[in-house]
């Protein structure tokens, strides 16, 4: 996400970690993976930095 601000703050961001997107979206799903909760407060200060963040799930045979 830091290299992306780069270029633009319009991009589109995808994933084949459904729990990562849950994370993003929900306060308190981070307590499930408690050591990403460092990586994650990250994330959510960039989400700032972008307009219009979204997230979306690729499936692994998609990507």
């Amino acid at each position: 996400m830091e290299n992306m601000l780069q270029h633009s703050t319009w991009q589109s961001f995808g994933t084949d970690c459904k729990e990562l997107i849950t994370m993003t979206k929900e306060p308190l799903a981070w307590q499930a993976w408690p050591s990403f909760a460092t990586e994650l407060e990250r994330i959510k200060s960039l989400q700032i930095c972008f307009p219009d963040f979204k997230i979306t799930h690729i499936p692994r045979a998609q990507n």
